[in-house]
């Protein structure tokens, strides 16, 4: 008797875990009329103080294996790098972790402070963002035309209004005729990467647009397993749209990438990604970049020449 009560004694923390977590196991985010003082448990505010979190990552930082995470569309993008990582965002076959965005917007660019631009020579104005490996500029949150520029130029090449170019660590821009830069709705990719899923087993992604960032839209950077984009757009981001590396497994279903910078779709390492009847805009870029990695495509995607 004395041994199965100190059995069912060891086993209560255990069980009210689970029950805890059971309880909480759909969060809400919504940054118009959350706060991040709330506790996540509800979709809008109550008259307790209850109510959803502000931004994505106080959820991510509150949320627990198994969980899922409500974002909701409020028509205002998310401006946050996010991160899943390790056994807090992973879940199982019949309980993934997932991510819900409801079509909302995470987006990573940033508008040029009127102050760094400086005039180059005739309508053309340069600024210098701070990081330089891979940018896109965008008007009215769509990325602008790009001059390509060849790597042993030794002169930026001629601008068209509401054309641009990087060229010798700036970028150039031409507003139109009698404007100056900010005339325009000006922005550029300021945060890194929009997602990044590191060791994380068992994870959907769903619903979401993912944009305006320096590197990728996604990043499965390594130890991705099981792990599922589905009916994601991952668009306008400086690098690619998706990046799937290291030893990562990932699908990607009914989804589009596109007008990325360098790749819609960039594997590397021993990846092995499989895209199903998704869509890949190859018109500003490769539709895959592979540097390693394998790729299996089903249903072959379309590949346009536009939006």
């Amino acid at each position: 008797m004395k041994t199965l009560l100190a059995s069912l004694l060891l086993a209560l923390p255990v069980w009210l875990v689970a029950a805890r977590d059971l309880q909480a196991a759909d969060l809400y985010v919504d940054n118009r009329l959350g706060d991040d003082r709330f506790d996540g448990s509800l979709p809008s505010p109550d008259d307790s103080g209850s109510g959803p979190f502000r931004s994505i990552g106080r959820a991510l930082r509150n949320s627990a294996a198994g969980h899922r995470v409500h974002i909701a569309n409020t028509g205002q993008p998310y401006r946050e790098s996010l991160t899943l990582q390790g056994p807090q965002h992973s879940g199982s076959a019949r309980r993934p972790f997932e991510l819900i965005g409801n079509g909302a917007v995470l987006d990573g660019s940033a508008p040029v402070p009127a102050e760094a631009w400086r005039h180059d020579r005739d309508e053309v104005y340069r600024f210098r963002p701070l990081k330089m490996s891979f940018q896109l500029l965008y008007l009215d949150d769509v990325p602008a035309e790009r001059v390509p520029v060849d790597p042993d130029a030794t002169q930026r090449p001629e601008l068209e209004p509401l054309q641009w170019c990087l060229f010798q660590r700036h970028i150039y821009f031409r507003p139109e005729p009698d404007n100056l830069p900010n005339d325009h709705s000006v922005s550029y990719s300021g945060l890194p990467v929009g997602i990044t899923l590191y060791r994380v087993r068992n994870v959907v992604v769903r619903g979401l647009t993912v944009q305006g960032f320096q590197l990728d839209g996604i990043n499965a950077h390594d130890g991705v397993s099981e792990t599922t984009l589905k009916d994601v757009i991952a668009r306008g981001n400086a690098r690619s749209g998706v990046s799937v590396g290291g030893a990562s497994q990932l699908m990607i279903q009914e989804s589009t990438l596109g007008d990325n910078g360098a790749a819609q779709l960039r594997t590397e390492g021993f990846s092995q990604t499989r895209v199903i009847a998704s869509t890949l805009l190859d018109h500003t870029a490769p539709a895959v970049l592979h540097e390693g990695g394998h790729v299996q495509i089903q249903e072959a995607p379309r590949t346009n020449q536009g939006r």
